[in-house]
Protein backbone atom coordinates (compact mmCIF):
# COMPACT_ATOMS: atom_id res chain seq x y z
CA UNK A 1 0.00 0.00 0.00
CA UNK A 2 1.25 3.13 -1.19
CA UNK A 3 -0.13 6.54 0.23
CA UNK A 4 0.33 9.30 -2.10
CA UNK A 5 -0.47 12.91 -2.14
CA UNK A 6 -0.06 13.71 -5.87
CA UNK A 7 -0.01 12.12 -9.23
CA UNK A 8 3.46 12.88 -9.46
CA UNK A 9 4.28 11.30 -5.71
CA UNK A 10 2.47 8.13 -7.23
CA UNK A 11 4.76 8.12 -10.26
CA UNK A 12 7.87 8.41 -8.66
CA UNK A 13 7.07 5.79 -5.94
CA UNK A 14 5.98 3.24 -8.49
CA UNK A 15 8.96 4.27 -10.92
CA UNK A 16 11.07 3.88 -7.73
CA UNK A 17 10.14 -0.12 -7.27
CA UNK A 18 10.47 -1.03 -10.74
CA UNK A 19 10.32 -0.26 -14.66
CA UNK A 20 6.99 -2.50 -15.45
CA UNK A 21 3.53 -1.48 -14.05
CA UNK A 22 0.19 -2.43 -15.91
CA UNK A 23 -3.14 -0.70 -14.04
CA UNK A 24 -6.07 -2.82 -13.18
CA UNK A 25 -8.89 -0.07 -12.81
CA UNK A 26 -10.88 -0.25 -9.73
CA UNK A 27 -11.30 3.39 -8.18
CA UNK A 28 -10.73 7.07 -9.01
CA UNK A 29 -10.26 6.14 -12.41
CA UNK A 30 -9.58 10.03 -13.84
CA UNK A 31 -6.88 10.19 -11.75
CA UNK A 32 -5.73 6.61 -12.48
CA UNK A 33 -5.73 7.53 -15.95
CA UNK A 34 -3.44 10.45 -15.22
CA UNK A 35 -1.06 8.05 -13.28
CA UNK A 36 -0.98 5.83 -16.09
CA UNK A 37 0.24 8.06 -18.40
CA UNK A 38 3.34 9.26 -16.53
CA UNK A 39 4.29 5.76 -16.34
CA UNK A 40 6.59 4.19 -18.85
CA UNK A 41 3.90 2.55 -21.76
CA UNK A 42 2.74 -1.24 -21.01
CA UNK A 43 0.99 -3.15 -23.92
CA UNK A 44 -1.78 -4.84 -22.10
CA UNK A 45 -3.15 -6.03 -25.54
CA UNK A 46 -0.10 -7.46 -27.17
CA UNK A 47 -0.84 -11.30 -29.02
CA UNK A 48 2.48 -13.95 -28.27
CA UNK A 49 3.56 -16.65 -30.98
CA UNK A 50 4.28 -19.53 -29.30
CA UNK A 51 6.55 -21.23 -28.59
CA UNK A 52 8.06 -18.33 -26.71
CA UNK A 53 10.51 -17.49 -23.98
CA UNK A 54 9.30 -16.06 -20.74
CA UNK A 55 10.22 -11.84 -20.36
CA UNK A 56 12.61 -11.41 -18.05
CA UNK A 57 11.87 -8.51 -16.67
CA UNK A 58 9.47 -8.55 -13.80
CA UNK A 59 5.75 -7.16 -14.30
CA UNK A 60 3.54 -5.20 -12.06
CA UNK A 61 0.07 -4.57 -11.40
CA UNK A 62 -1.48 -1.56 -9.43
CA UNK A 63 -4.79 -0.26 -8.52
CA UNK A 64 -6.23 3.14 -7.01
CA UNK A 65 -8.27 2.15 -4.57
CA UNK A 66 -9.38 5.44 -3.36
CA UNK A 67 -7.30 8.96 -4.42
CA UNK A 68 -4.76 8.61 -1.85
CA UNK A 69 -3.47 5.10 -1.84
CA UNK A 70 -1.70 2.52 -4.34
CA UNK A 71 -1.82 -1.08 -3.73
CA UNK A 72 0.84 -2.34 -5.56
CA UNK A 73 1.63 -5.84 -6.57
CA UNK A 74 5.75 -5.56 -8.08
CA UNK A 75 5.78 -9.46 -8.93
CA UNK A 76 3.27 -12.05 -10.32
CA UNK A 77 3.22 -15.50 -11.02
CA UNK A 78 3.49 -14.69 -14.48
CA UNK A 79 5.59 -11.86 -16.35
CA UNK A 80 2.68 -10.85 -18.44
CA UNK A 81 0.05 -7.85 -17.76
CA UNK A 82 -2.04 -9.09 -14.70
CA UNK A 83 -0.57 -12.78 -15.24
CA UNK A 84 -3.00 -13.22 -18.43
CA UNK A 85 -0.82 -13.91 -21.92
CA UNK A 86 -2.83 -13.66 -25.05
CA UNK A 87 -1.56 -15.88 -28.18
CA UNK A 88 -1.90 -14.76 -31.64
CA UNK A 89 -4.70 -17.91 -32.49
CA UNK A 90 -4.49 -20.45 -35.10
CA UNK A 91 -8.65 -20.41 -36.40
CA UNK A 92 -8.20 -23.08 -39.12
CA UNK A 93 -5.89 -26.01 -37.87
CA UNK A 94 -6.69 -27.08 -34.13
CA UNK A 95 -10.14 -28.78 -33.70
CA UNK A 96 -11.28 -27.03 -30.38
CA UNK A 97 -9.21 -24.26 -28.36
CA UNK A 98 -7.93 -26.64 -25.44
CA UNK A 99 -4.57 -26.12 -27.12
CA UNK A 100 -4.39 -22.66 -25.63
CA UNK A 101 -4.12 -23.79 -22.34
CA UNK A 102 -1.69 -26.18 -23.41
CA UNK A 103 0.38 -23.34 -24.99
CA UNK A 104 0.13 -21.35 -21.37
CA UNK A 105 1.51 -24.21 -19.65
CA UNK A 106 4.70 -25.01 -21.98
CA UNK A 107 4.85 -21.30 -21.63
CA UNK A 108 5.21 -21.16 -17.85
CA UNK A 109 7.11 -24.02 -17.57
CA UNK A 110 9.54 -22.61 -19.94
CA UNK A 111 10.12 -26.29 -21.78
CA UNK A 112 7.97 -28.37 -24.27
CA UNK A 113 8.48 -31.73 -26.48
CA UNK A 114 10.67 -31.52 -29.59
CA UNK A 115 11.49 -33.83 -32.20
CA UNK A 116 12.33 -36.98 -30.99
CA UNK A 117 10.44 -37.39 -28.22
CA UNK A 118 6.86 -39.59 -27.63
CA UNK A 119 4.44 -37.75 -25.99
CA UNK A 120 1.36 -39.58 -24.64
CA UNK A 121 -1.95 -37.90 -25.09
CA UNK A 122 -4.70 -39.27 -22.87
CA UNK A 123 -8.56 -38.04 -23.48
CA UNK A 124 -6.94 -36.39 -26.57
CA UNK A 125 -10.38 -36.41 -28.71
CA UNK A 126 -11.27 -34.28 -30.34
CA UNK A 127 -7.19 -33.75 -30.42
CA UNK A 128 -6.54 -30.39 -29.94
CA UNK A 129 -3.17 -31.20 -27.61
CA UNK A 130 -1.95 -33.57 -30.09
CA UNK A 131 -2.06 -30.89 -32.39
CA UNK A 132 0.57 -28.94 -30.13
CA UNK A 133 2.50 -31.94 -29.06
CA UNK A 134 2.93 -32.64 -33.14
CA UNK A 135 3.47 -29.32 -34.28
CA UNK A 136 6.11 -28.75 -31.73
CA UNK A 137 7.95 -32.34 -33.35
CA UNK A 138 6.96 -34.68 -31.30
CA UNK A 139 5.54 -38.25 -31.59
CA UNK A 140 2.20 -38.85 -30.57
CA UNK A 141 -0.18 -41.64 -29.24
CA UNK A 142 -3.57 -40.46 -28.38
CA UNK A 143 -5.71 -42.07 -26.47
CA UNK A 144 -9.62 -41.87 -26.14
CA UNK A 145 -12.92 -43.80 -26.47
CA UNK A 146 -14.23 -40.43 -28.72
CA UNK A 147 -12.42 -40.84 -32.44
CA UNK A 148 -9.79 -37.72 -33.24
CA UNK A 149 -11.01 -35.02 -35.69
CA UNK A 150 -10.28 -36.00 -39.21
CA UNK A 151 -8.05 -33.60 -39.80
CA UNK A 152 -5.51 -34.88 -36.65
CA UNK A 153 -6.31 -38.73 -37.16
CA UNK A 154 -4.31 -38.52 -40.59
CA UNK A 155 -0.95 -36.54 -39.07
CA UNK A 156 2.16 -38.08 -39.77
CA UNK A 157 3.48 -39.00 -35.96
CA UNK A 158 0.33 -39.61 -35.00
CA UNK A 159 -1.09 -43.13 -33.76
CA UNK A 160 -4.67 -43.20 -32.30
CA UNK A 161 -5.25 -45.62 -29.57
CA UNK A 162 -8.71 -45.82 -29.41
CA UNK A 163 -9.51 -47.25 -25.90
CA UNK A 164 -10.13 -45.75 -22.09
CA UNK A 165 -7.25 -43.30 -21.03
CA UNK A 166 -7.42 -45.66 -17.86
CA UNK A 167 -7.19 -48.84 -19.57
CA UNK A 168 -3.57 -47.75 -20.67
CA UNK A 169 -1.00 -49.86 -18.04
CA UNK A 170 2.41 -47.99 -18.38
CA UNK A 171 4.84 -51.18 -18.25
CA UNK A 172 2.72 -52.34 -21.44
CA UNK A 173 3.24 -49.38 -23.58
CA UNK A 174 6.31 -48.12 -25.66
CA UNK A 175 8.79 -45.71 -23.19
CA UNK A 176 7.29 -42.48 -23.59
CA UNK A 177 8.85 -38.73 -22.92
CA UNK A 178 6.28 -36.77 -21.83
CA UNK A 179 2.35 -38.03 -20.36
CA UNK A 180 -0.23 -35.26 -21.27
CA UNK A 181 -3.97 -35.60 -19.78
CA UNK A 182 -7.06 -33.35 -20.51
CA UNK A 183 -9.67 -36.11 -19.95
CA UNK A 184 -13.00 -35.11 -17.87
CA UNK A 185 -13.14 -37.16 -15.08
CA UNK A 186 -13.31 -36.42 -11.11
CA UNK A 187 -10.05 -35.24 -9.75
CA UNK A 188 -9.87 -38.48 -7.58
CA UNK A 189 -9.64 -41.13 -10.42
CA UNK A 190 -7.46 -38.56 -12.22
CA UNK A 191 -5.01 -38.77 -9.43
CA UNK A 192 -5.28 -42.55 -9.08
CA UNK A 193 -4.23 -42.77 -12.83
CA UNK A 194 -1.08 -40.21 -12.10
CA UNK A 195 -0.40 -41.84 -9.57
CA UNK A 196 -0.24 -45.31 -11.65
CA UNK A 197 2.48 -43.48 -13.73
CA UNK A 198 4.53 -42.35 -10.88
CA UNK A 199 4.96 -45.44 -9.52
CA UNK A 200 5.65 -46.92 -12.67
CA UNK A 201 9.19 -44.70 -12.73
CA UNK A 202 8.40 -44.87 -16.71
CA UNK A 203 7.95 -41.32 -17.26
CA UNK A 204 8.84 -38.42 -15.29
CA UNK A 205 6.91 -35.46 -17.05
CA UNK A 206 3.58 -34.80 -16.80
CA UNK A 207 0.59 -32.07 -17.88
CA UNK A 208 -2.65 -32.93 -16.31
CA UNK A 209 -5.80 -30.83 -16.08
CA UNK A 210 -7.98 -31.08 -12.94
CA UNK A 211 -11.47 -30.66 -14.09
CA UNK A 212 -13.93 -29.69 -11.48
CA UNK A 213 -17.96 -30.14 -11.32
CA UNK A 214 -19.72 -27.70 -8.49
CA UNK A 215 -17.58 -26.59 -5.20
CA UNK A 216 -13.92 -27.79 -5.59
CA UNK A 217 -12.84 -30.21 -3.80
CA UNK A 218 -9.88 -28.81 -1.70
CA UNK A 219 -8.71 -32.25 -0.06
CA UNK A 220 -8.02 -33.76 -3.35
CA UNK A 221 -6.48 -30.55 -4.61
CA UNK A 222 -3.71 -30.99 -1.46
CA UNK A 223 -3.02 -34.20 -2.50
CA UNK A 224 -2.02 -33.39 -6.15
CA UNK A 225 0.17 -30.60 -4.32
CA UNK A 226 1.97 -32.91 -1.76
CA UNK A 227 3.39 -34.66 -4.47
CA UNK A 228 7.11 -33.58 -4.88
CA UNK A 229 7.82 -30.96 -7.52
CA UNK A 230 4.42 -30.98 -8.74
CA UNK A 231 2.97 -27.06 -9.22
CA UNK A 232 -0.55 -26.46 -9.65
CA UNK A 233 -1.72 -23.31 -11.19
CA UNK A 234 -5.03 -21.78 -12.32
CA UNK A 235 -4.26 -20.69 -16.30
CA UNK A 236 -5.62 -17.59 -17.66
CA UNK A 237 -7.11 -20.25 -20.17
CA UNK A 238 -8.22 -22.51 -17.67
CA UNK A 239 -11.64 -22.52 -16.90
CA UNK A 240 -13.59 -24.32 -13.52
CA UNK A 241 -10.03 -26.44 -13.60
CA UNK A 242 -6.21 -26.34 -12.93
CA UNK A 243 -3.62 -27.31 -14.42
CA UNK A 244 -0.88 -29.78 -12.97
CA UNK A 245 2.68 -29.43 -14.13
CA UNK A 246 5.41 -31.92 -13.20
CA UNK A 247 8.62 -32.41 -14.70
CA UNK A 248 12.52 -32.28 -13.24
CA UNK A 249 12.32 -28.77 -14.16
CA UNK A 250 9.35 -27.82 -12.37
CA UNK A 251 11.42 -26.50 -9.33
CA UNK A 252 13.44 -24.24 -11.73
CA UNK A 253 10.83 -22.34 -13.50
CA UNK A 254 11.54 -18.73 -12.60
CA UNK A 255 7.56 -17.42 -12.01
CA UNK A 256 6.16 -19.90 -9.98
CA UNK A 257 4.98 -18.63 -6.92
CA UNK A 258 5.99 -21.23 -3.27
CA UNK A 259 3.64 -23.47 -2.52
Amino acid sequence: MIEIGSIGEGNKALRAIQRNWAHYPVAAHGRARLLEEKLPRVSTSKLWEFPLELPSSPMGSWCLIDKQHILASPHGSRPFPHGEVHFIEDHMSPPNRAYLKLWEALTLLGHWPGPGDVCLDLGASPGGWTWVLHQLGARVISVDKAPLHERIAQLDRVEFRQESAFAIEPDLLEPVDWVFCDVACYPERLFKLLRRWLDSGLCTQFVFTLKFQGQPDYAIVDEFAAIPGARLLHLHHNKHELTLLLTPRTLLAPFFLPK
